[in-house]
C-alpha cells in the first residue's frame, strides 16, 4: 500500500464510505508476502513515504519478476529496480503481465528498471546532480533517476571535474539555487570539496571506482571524500548512487508530515 492510497481510505472511512473493519482489513492484509526466496515489505510505503526498491543484481529474472507482480498485486504502483542488467531486463518483461511490461522503462547506462512510470515532481525546488567526468555518468544517472521517481526536480551538471574547473563555474546558480546538491567523482574525488566550498545546501559525495591503478576502486576518492575540509559534504558508499539520490529526495522533501501537501503549509 502506498502512503497516497492510505490518505485516501482514512478519508473514505471519514466520510463513511468504507467501514473500520474494512479499512482494518485492508491495512493489516499481508504486511509482508513470502515469495519463498523473497518477503517483500508491502507497508513500507506507509512506513517511510517511500516503497521497497528491488535490487537486481544477484537476482534471477524469475524472482525479479515475481517480486514486481506481488507489489503491484498489492497496491504498489511504482516499483524501482536497481542494477538490473539489459540482458536480465528482457526476460523480466517477458514473464511479467502484459500490463506491467506495457508500464516498465528502462536506462541502460544507470541499469535502472521502473514499472509505473515517473511521477510529476512534488515541489518547485530541485535537486542537482553533479559529476566528474563522462566516466562517472552512469552513477550520477542511477542517483537522478531515484531522485527523480521519489518526486523531486532535477538538474544535471554533467563533465564538471576540476581539471577544466570553468565548466563548473559556469554553472554557479543552479548549485547556489539547489536544495540539495549529489556529487558524483572518481580519480581523486576532489570535485566533493569545490561544490562544498560553493553550496549553502547540503553535499552528498558519491566516490566511483572510475580511475587508475592507484584509485583502488574508488577507495581513493571515498578517503578524500571522507577527509574533504569543505562543511556540509557527506559521503555515500563508493558507487551507490541510488543511496545519494533517496537521501538527496529526503531532504528535498524536508520534514513535512504524513499527508501534509506543501500547499497546506501555513505561510510564514
Amino acid at each position: 500500500m502506498e502512503r497516497e492510497d492510505l490518505e485516501k481510505l482514512l478519508k473514505s472511512v471519514s466520510s463513511g464510505k468504507t467501514s473500520v473493519e474494512e479499512a482494518l482489513t485492508k491495512i493489516t492484509d499481508a504486511p509482508i508476502v513470502d515469495l519463498g526466496y523473497a518477503k517483500p515489505d508491502m507497508q513500507r510505503g506507509v512506513r517511510q513515504g517511500v516503497s521497497e526498491v528491488i535490487y537486481g543484481e544477484g537476482k534471477t529474472a524469475e524472482q525479479i519478476a515475481g517480486i514486481i507482480s506481488a507489489m503491484r498485486s498489492h497496491g504498489q504502483n511504482r516499483v524501482l529496480i536497481t542494477r538490473l542488467d539489459s540482458d536480465k531486463k528482457d526476460d523480466v518483461c517477458k514473464l511479467l503481465s502484459k500490463k506491467d511490461a506495457d508500464d516498465f522503462e528502462y536506462w541502460d547506462a544507470p541499469r535502472v528498471g521502473l514499472v509505473g512510470g515517473k511521477p510529476k515532481p512534488e515541489r518547485d525546488s530541485h535537486i542537482t546532480v553533479a559529476c566528474a567526468g563522462t566516466s562517472d555518468y552512469p552513477v550520477a544517472e542511477e542517483a537522478a533517476l531515484t531522485a527523480e521517481v521519489l518526486g523531486s526536480n532535477v538538474d544535471r551538471l554533467y563533465d564538471v571535474g576540476v581539471a577544466g574547473i570553468h565548466r563548473l563555474l559556469s554553472r554557479v546558480d543552479e548549485i547556489n539555487s539547489a536544495s540539495c546538491i549529489v556529487c558524483v567523482a572518481g580519480m581523486e574525488g576532489a570535485l566533493a570539496s569545490v561544490i562544498g566550498g560553493l553550496a549553502s545546501c547540503p553535499v552528498i559525495a558519491v566516490p566511483t571506482s572510475v580511475g587508475y591503478g592507484a584509485s583502488f576502486g574508488g577507495v581513493a576518492a571515498l578517503l578524500s571524500m571522507l577527509n574533504s575540509c569543505a562543511s556540509g559534504v557527506s559521503v555515500v558508499n563508493i558507487d551507490n548512487g541510488f543511496g545519494a539520490g533517496y537521501q538527496a529526495a529526503l531532504i528535498d522533501r524536508g520534514p513535512q508530515k504524513s499527508g501534509e501537501k506543501d500547499s497546506e503549509k501555513d505561510p510564514q
